[in-house]
């Protein structure tokens, strides 16, 4: 309404704000939202005449934001996206911006992800994603972009965006970047929420399938995950009769409609079938790590970059010892955008130990536990490490 994505999140906190103040003494209303966006509207017009600038706008503008109805009350159709959420990452995820650029906006915005989180999401440091938030925020104005939810053609062409801000909010409630926690639940299920709801949006797209398989099989390992006092607990030491198998039943009947569309798979429908196998398998020892190796191989091909590199090169090691899998981690250590990656040192330390190179893995690790930002990993990381300095391993 206001053609300004900066003042546009000022007036909704500011909506908040007096909600926090008001509704403890009188009560939430009936229609919360209707009440939130008409407290913002009338602190928009507020806003508007306080700037002499605007004076001449101020009739217009403040005649529009008074008679314009909600968006609450639009009358649905078919083609109507009826929840807030997935319809604001839709509006955010402009065609005007740069890929990269409106995933952080979104992520920042509506994912509830900080500037750390997003930096990592996207091997990057905080300051570039800061900066990209900014000029994000500066071109949508400038632009005089309507935040409209787009329809036909205009919702395909912003698809794989939302998908990958669905994606990226669900990695980090499934590993957290930082803190004392290891899953941050919220976030996986509000990521698997929004993917649901996709899904029956676009019922033809293999990838939206693709991805909501993946984040109902990942997501079924939830309760395994973690041990009595919240420590991670590493996918081939976990408790397979606490997974979800309904949550496993739901991720393959999506990896099956995904399939039976037709189309080559993408990478979210390769991660759910990489997934898929995990999960078929009822000990980790039964687990077909030649075909995981053979999907990884096919993804790098799909969509090449260092992360699935590097989970490759797990997978490979798995399949065909750890010297091969050690070749294809060792390749990746100049690799830029990994340099402050703490999962390669991590990879690295494990293959190593399976070599019975104990110093060198010890360093890995060491290293591995110096650059993670979250607490849980980072001691079992110099558990591991304090282990090979006991000669235990």
């Amino acid at each position: 309404m206001v053609h300004d994505i900066g003042l546009a999140e000022e007036l909704a906190q500011d909506a908040l704000v007096a909600a926090l103040e008001q509704w403890p003494e009188s009560g939430v209303p009936d229609n919360p939202g209707a009440w939130l966006m008409a407290v913002g509207k009338r602190r928009a017009i507020d806003r508007l005449r306080r700037l002499q600038r605007l004076e001449h706008k101020l009739e217009e503008i403040g005649r529009d934001l008074e008679t314009q109805a909600p968006p609450e009350f639009d009358v649905p159709d078919d083609e109507h996206i009826e929840d807030d959420v997935l319809r604001l990452v839709f509006t955010a995820c402009h065609p005007v911006l740069s890929t990269q650029a409106r995933v952080a906006l979104t992520l920042r915005m509506l994912g509830g992800l900080t500037t750390e989180e997003i930096a990592r999401a996207f091997l990057t440091s905080e300051p570039t994603v800061a900066q990209r938030i900014v000029r994000a925020k500066r071109t949508l104005s400038d632009a005089g972009v309507p935040f409209e939810v787009p329809e036909g053609p205009d919702r395909a062409v912003r698809l794989s965006s939302v998908l990958e801000v669905i994606y990226l909010i669900f990695n980090e409630g499934y590993t957290a970047t930082a803190g004392d926690d290891w899953v941050r639940a919220d976030l996986c299920q509000e990521a698997l929420r929004l993917g649901r709801i996709l899904a029956e949006l676009a019922p033809g797209e293999p990838e939206v399938h693709g991805l909501v398989a993946l984040m109902e099989i990942q997501a079924s390992r939830t309760r395994a995950r973690t041990g009595p006092s919240g420590e991670p607990v590493p996918l081939a030491d976990q408790d397979r009769g606490r997974w979800d198998r309904l949550l496993i039943h739901r991720g393959f009947a999506a990896l099956l409609r995904a399939k039976a569309i037709g189309e080559p798979p993408g990478p979210y429908v390769l991660q759910a079938a990489i997934a898929a196998s995990h999960a078929q398998a009822p000990a980790a020892e039964d687990t077909d790590w030649m075909q995981i190796a053979s999907l990884y191989e096919i993804l790098a091909s799909v969509a090449p970059s260092p992360v699935v590199e590097l989970n490759r090169a797990v997978a490979v090691g798995m399949a065909h010892g750890p010297e091969k899998g050690l070749e294809i981690a060792d390749a990746l250590v100049d690799e830029p955008s990994l340099r402050g990656y703490h999962l390669l040192p991590s990879v690295r330390g494990d293959l190593l130990a399976r070599l019975g190179r104990t110093a060198e893995a010890r360093t890995q690790f060491e290293h591995a536990a110096a650059m993670t930002r979250n607490a849980p990993e980072r001691k079992i990381l110099l558990d591991r490490a304090a282990t090979l300095r006991d000669g235990s391993e």
